[in-house]
């Protein structure tokens, strides 16, 4: 590991011994960091180490406990996401702040002095988004654009207070490559310009690519500091765990049993103005086979979940068979009763009960028959809750869930760890069919690798198995069959071995492929 650190006298921003407790959780422990004006410097480590409150902090987010931030050489407070703005630091959050019924110009304008007129505002973004390759139209509805799109607005926003610093957080995680090598363009400007990138990302191939010194996190503390290039992805992914992170072994690519789950011509009208509408949908999973659906946020995965789940039961019951038995007008339960588990994308409100412990969450998600292991007594059932707990253990082991307690509440969990054991609790069932939506969402090397080890595992125990996921690296890791869902239609599906990334790219964009080979793709 080689070590390469900037002087604080020739930094553009310094944090010295910076503290942040929770209690008596230090959740950032006397971090030390120096960025160079015109470097782009990449934040690692895993889920809870330390990143997010270590920016929200030089934000202006979250006060400091302790230590000292030090921009362009001298001491400031940072009291605000305003005065981090006036400093000179802007942020693009992973998870946008738009509002979809408003204009792009409107959204930006949200954010810049009250008194520029709106006309003004429009023709800035609009110079300013062609120079740095993010063409924008000011005047367009947020509602229409498509993440990409949604995603320079952001960069737009942030670079029209011109920064000299910009924190970015997991930026291609909703990006085509196509997509993402446009991004990466616009920060080789940026760093051309003597403005400084900090980056953070669990995608470890991109920090080798493009960032020029890495610190890496760990329970809050740093505990190391390299140059990327210099690194290999095992080595970043080693130094942000502790150790090696175990390599997926390939799901069997060849062997098939009976159908499980199978989707024929299922259309879904719009449930709100800016849902997508799912346009003649079909696939079919069988015993062995994990099916992995690609595309971009925002282009009918959520509502092909809500369709698949029983979320939201459609109009037809033959529009879904599970092992047989149409199920279309069905809800979850009745699915779940023929042996099939769903993970929804959302941890917080969907997957779990924040505020409910594990093993409470755990009586929750069972079906009836599921949750009879688990009650005792005659009419009136009475909660075995040494059951539950032994079941709340088995499953934390398996999946290695880090947690502060025996059975803590479900939001005191890391996102990772959160992750983790609803993945597990689902598993424990070894359901017949299992739907998984973006299973590794803003999840650390080694907890993504544990979960899908843990779904290769299923299918190769005989289970189907459907992975929704805008992570490529996870779709080619896991996936025996691949198709993509793009503006609410499914390609066909190919074996794993036939797509290139550039080509799922294309399909992700919104080209899709004739039914034959992927080679020949054309407009639909």
């Amino acid at each position: 590991m080689s070590s390469s650190t900037v002087p604080a006298s020739g930094a553009l921003l310094s944090v010295q011994k910076l503290t942040k407790l929770f209690g008596s959780f230090a959740a950032c422990n006397q971090i030390d960091l120096d960025i160079a004006p015109g470097e782009i410097h990449a934040l690692l480590g895993e889920n809870g180490a330390g990143k997010s409150t270590l920016v929200k902090m030089l934000f202006g987010v979250l006060e400091p406990s302790d230590g000292e931030i030090l921009w362009q050489g001298r001491p400031v407070a940072i009291g605000s996401p305003g005065a981090a703005r006036k400093l000179g630091i802007g942020m693009v959050f992973q998870h946008f702040s738009l509002f979809e019924a408003l204009t792009v110009a409107e959204n930006i304008a949200l954010s810049l002095d009250d008194s520029i007129p709106i006309g003004k505002i429009a023709e800035e973004a609009r110079a300013l988004s062609h120079a740095y390759g993010l063409p924008l139209d000011p005047h367009a509805h947020v509602a229409d654009l498509s993440v990409g799109e949604r995603q320079r607005i952001e960069i737009v926003r942030a670079l029209l207070q011109n920064p000299k610093l910009i924190i970015l957080d997991e930026p291609t995680s909703v990006l085509t490559p196509q997509e993402a090598d446009k991004l990466f363009e616009t920060l080789f400007k940026l760093k051309a310009e003597g403005r400084s990138v900090l980056y953070i990302s669990h995608r470890l191939e991109e920090v080798q690519r493009i960032c020029d010194r890495a610190t890496v996190l760990r329970h809050g503390k740093v505990t190391g500091a390299c140059v990327p290039a210099d690194e290999t992805p095992a080595s970043l992914a080693r130094m942000m765990v502790g150790n090696d992170v175990a390599s997926v072994t390939h799901p069997d690519r060849g062997a098939k049993g009976p159908v499980q789950l199978a989707v024929s011509g299922l259309s879904v009208a719009p449930r709100t103005p800016f849902a997508m509408p799912l346009k003649d949908v079909s696939l079919t999973v069988c015993s062995g086979q994990i099916l992995a659906i690609a595309g971009v946020a925002g282009n009918g995965q959520g509502e092909l979940f809500d369709a698949l789940s029983g979320e939201y039961p459609v109009s037809t019951a033959d529009a879904v068979v599970i092992r047989n038995k149409p199920v279309g007008t069905l809800g979850i339960t009745a699915r779940r009763l023929l042996g099939a588990g769903f993970v929804p994308e959302e941890r917080h409100g969907h997957a779990a009960v924040s505020a409910m412990k594990l093993s409470d969450n755990l009586v929750l998600a069972r079906s009836k028959s599921d949750r009879k292991a688990f009650l005792s007594g005659g009419f009136l059932k009475i909660i075995r809750r040494g059951a539950v707990k032994n079941a709340t253990k088995r499953i934390s082991e398996q999946m290695d869930v880090r947690k502060s307690g025996e059975d803590p509440a479900a939001g005191s969990l890391s996102g990772g760890n959160l992750q983790k054991f609803i993945v597990g609790r689902e598993l424990d069932r070894q359901p017949a069919v299992l739907v998984v939506n973006q299973p590794t969402w803003g999840v650390d090397a080694g907890a993504a690798s544990r979960i899908r080890q843990a779904l290769v595992d299923l299918a190769r125990n005989g289970s189907a198995v459907v992975v929704i996921s805008q992570d490529l690296d996870e779709i080619f890791e896991v996936a025996t069959e691949i198709a993509v869902i793009s503006e609410g239609r499914l390609s066909s599906p190919f074996p794993a071995g036939e797509l290139t990334r550039e080509k799922i790219g294309l399909l992700m964009g919104g080209l899709h492929e004739s039914k034959t080979a992927p080679e020949t793709t054309h407009a639909h």
